[in-house]
């Protein structure tokens, strides 16, 4: 390589034809450098306009045509020759200029011989690592002027080929160098995004970042890269309010029905003057939205990427760590979450199982807090009815141990205790809430296989919801309570009508109590997701409630025997509730469609629902404040 001179370039040997090759670049740059490598003052004046002239080359805020930026490749190739004679104390303003440059102005030429440059420079020992780390990772960023046209697709195809050659510069500097790794997760926690940045620069970054995590970069920074990406995605997700969500005043409509019926009566709602919470593809004048939006592609995108590549299970055990510490515990999250559910439907048979069974195991672990083992159960309950990919076998066996564990708990209530105390037995009403709401999804698959029907018939519920003492079809959500007794009226899992007491409210003075400050009663954490850029991958797998058929579902005058020769057990006929008569529809004011539930501030008048017309399912459910313990 070589580059034809300019009467005015700094050299010692120039060529005959004017023209300059490595070799020549090369002594000529350590003419320069040896030239100011003394006190400033016994530095001869043609020394120093030569370095300045150097300077000027390697220069960041020039703009530079195709001659001067081959000039620059020859001199940046030139110096990585030269580092041994790079001094900082006598050549800071070269380093200063070299670690400004940035790659995004560059061609090809320039980039690679600017990457070769610094890490050759970060292999000099105990000098130059930090400066270098830290330049390629603020080149995960195309400068601001270029942001806003990176989505053309020309600078689409540089952002890649850019990223990628900062993943595999950064990929050879941790290879030859122990201590980069420890230092490259410093840089990353200095510049990684904070959630009140453009969108473009969270999105940018972290798509580069998580890039890193496909190399073997990913294992030396083990769960570090993906762990600061939940953390982003957890700010953003707590900065949007439920009142970002529930614009009731104003889009009523979305709130009584599932997002996937907006596509099919578009006409109907533009008729209707309904205005949606949704414009360009986010919630309605909320950037916090708009960001996480993007920000669930990307890292839905690197998930599907590694799954392809046959690495999910490794991503998924961190991400499940990474759930457990830090999601699980953020009450407010509302869409943070989904990466798990994602995750599980990329390999159903393996993840999906591993998460059913990780959050089942924390419900039932007597070393898990109270507050932990009800979210986990929500959780569940909200995964298992909500996840196309889960099978009903997998949901059978979970149901079984949730219903073992809450007769177990049965078992040891006192039996003199008269009064229900909905806050003292809290975990036991958030696992009998949680076994209800699954089956109200999940009961007709169920009973329509022999062999999982004789598993629900032979499981102890009986037992449970009709316990003295305890009486959960008392204190769970009398919505949930009462699509339950409809659906196992219509499946005759019960041969006899359940007995419930008669009421039309939303929620119950019992469910608050059991529920806490926090309302986990009503925290169902996979409810219809909001973001539509990102919905893209989790429809396909998400049911809605629309698609739930229900043991009821076909029921008419001559259908309504459907399940008459079910084997079905019978139930306690000492009770000391009034029978609810799931014939009478008027009685019936809550079906499914208040089963998942964001509550208005007033829950004191009762909501009407036809049954001669299909349930549906509200889109969201507003939690309480989260409370000081």
């Amino acid at each position: 390589m070589g580059v034809e001179l300019a009467s005015n370039d700094l050299l010692i040997y120039e060529a005959e034809d004017g023209y300059l090759s490595d070799s020549e670049a090369f002594a000529s740059v350590i003419h320069v450098l040896d030239g100011v490598r003394m006190a400033p003052v016994l530095v001869a004046q043609s020394d120093r306009d030569q370095y300045d002239y150097l300077l000027s080359i390697v220069d960041p805020g020039k703009r530079m045509g195709p001659d001067e930026e081959a000039l620059l490749a020859t001199v940046l190739k030139a110096l990585s020759g030269a580092v041994s004679k790079i001094d900082i104390m006598y050549h800071g303003s070269l380093l200063s200029n070299i670690f400004g440059l940035c790659l995004w102005n560059y061609g090809v030429d320039a980039r690679n011989a600017l990457l070769e440059l610094i890490t050759t420079l970060a292999a000099v020992p105990d000098k130059f690592l930090d400066a270098c780390l830290h330049m390629l990772v603020v080149n995960f960023l195309p400068p601001r002027r270029l942001r806003e046209s990176i989505s053309q697709s020309r600078w689409l195809t540089r952002k890649k080929e850019i990223h990628n050659e900062l993943r595999m510069a950064l990929h050879y500097i941790t290879v030859i160098i122990p201590l980069a790794p420890m230092k490259l997760r410093n840089v990353i926690d200095k510049r990684m995004p904070r959630y009140t940045d453009p969108k473009d620069v969270i999105v940018l970054f972290v798509e580069c970042m998580l890039g890193l995590e496909n190399d073997e970069v990913g294992e030396f920074l083990g769960s570090t890269l993906l762990a600061k990406v939940v953390d982003l995605l957890a700010d953003l997700d707590v900065n949007i309010t439920w009142e970002d969500i529930l614009q009731e005043e104003h889009n009523k409509g979305i709130f009584e029905m599932e997002l996937e019926d907006w596509d099919d009566d578009m006409d109907n709602v533009a008729k209707a003057g309904i205005k949606l919470p949704m414009e360009n593809g986010v919630l309605k004048g909320n950037a916090f939205a708009d960001k996480l939006d993007g920000l669930m592609v990307i890292v839905c995108e690197h998930l599907k990427l590694r799954a392809e590549s046959g690495h999910l299970l490794n991503v998924f055990e961190t991400l499940s760590e990474i759930f457990r510490i830090a999601v699980l515990k953020l009450h407010k999250s509302k869409f943070a979450q989904f990466l798990m559910f994602y995750a599980c439907s990329l390999d159903p048979d393996i993840c999906g199982l591993k998460f059913a069974v990780l959050l089942t195991d924390i419900f039932v672990s007597k070393h898990e807090d109270p507050d932990s083992r009800m979210k986990a159960v929500s959780y569940l309950a909200s995964y298992l009815a909500r996840a196309k990919f889960i099978s009903s076998s997998l949901v059978a066996s979970i149901l079984k141990r949730l219903v073992d564990w809450c007769f177990e708990y049965c078992q040891y209530q006192d039996s003199q205790e008269k009064k229900i105390n909905p806050q003292a037995h809290r975990v036991f009403y958030s696992g009998c809430q949680a076994v209800m709401y699954i089956l109200c999804f999940r009961m007709r698959a169920i009973l329509d296989a022999s062999h999982l029907r004789q598993l629900l018939f032979h499981m102890p519920l009986v037992s449970i919801l009709c316990h003295p003492n305890l009486d959960p079809l008392k204190v769970c959500l009398p919505s949930i309570v009462q699509e339950f007794l409809r659906q196992a009226k219509a499946g005759r899992l019960f041969k006899i009508s359940i007995p419930y007491l008669d009421d039309n409210s939303l929620e119950s003075e019992f469910s608050k109590a059991f529920g806490g400050i926090e309302r986990l009663d009503m925290f169902f954490p996979f409810d219809p997701y909001l973001l539509k850029d990102s919905d893209r991958f989790m429809r396909p797998n998400f049911e809605f409630w629309s698609m739930v058929k229900t043991t009821y579902s076909n029921c008419n005058s001559e259908g309504e025997d459907e399940f008459d020769d079910l084997d079905a057990p019978d139930f306690p006929e000492n009770n000391t509730h009034d029978d609810l008569d799931l014939d009478n529809r008027d009685e019936l004011e809550f079906s499914m469609n208040k089963m998942s539930i964001t509550p208005n501030p007033n829950f004191q008048h009762p909501v009407i629902t036809n049954f001669d017309h299909p349930s549906r399912m509200p889109a969201r459910i507003r939690p309480s404040v989260s409370p000081p313990w």
